[in-house]
């Protein structure tokens, strides 16, 4: 069983189509749609947790690729700077799904990228703007 966060990017030319219906339909996939942002005549940005058997997941996948969509791991779209954070910590009780928090010993702030649902609360309330979102 796979279970991924990924960024789909869907050029305009692909706005009016089915798309994830087809993952559900055609690659016995399942979805969590945890962002969206749709511009008329220009991009979709889909964030979500797609979950399905390995070998139709990498169906889907290929799927998405022979249609135009980018496909990048969430991972990559929101990040932390480490240069930028002062540890202070008020980005651990916002993160609705833990994936910020402060490591008892070191007192330092651990970010679970894995964890992370783009949700940008985080990036809301840092005032050192160390949490970046790339999409």
């Amino acid at each position: 069983m796979t279970s991924k966060k990924i960024v789909l990017h869907f050029p305009h030319s692909l706005l009016d189509q089915p798309i994830v219906y087809k993952l559900v339909k055609d690659f016995n996939l399942s979805f969590n749609i945890l962002k969206a942002h749709v511009t008329p005549n220009e991009e979709g940005v889909l964030i979500l947790e797609l979950n399905g058997d390995d070998a139709d997941y990498e169906k889907g996948i290929k799927y998405l690729e022979n249609s135009g969509v980018k496909i990048q791991p969430l991972s990559q779209d929101i990040v932390r700077n480490e240069k930028k954070c002062t540890d202070c910590g008020l980005c651990v009780p916002i993160c609705p799904v833990g994936a910020l928090v402060v490591d008892p010993q070191t007192r330092k702030v651990i970010f679970y990228d894995d964890k992370c649902i783009a949700c940008e609360l985080c990036i809301k309330v840092c005032p050192t703007h160390a949490m970046e979102a790339h999409f």
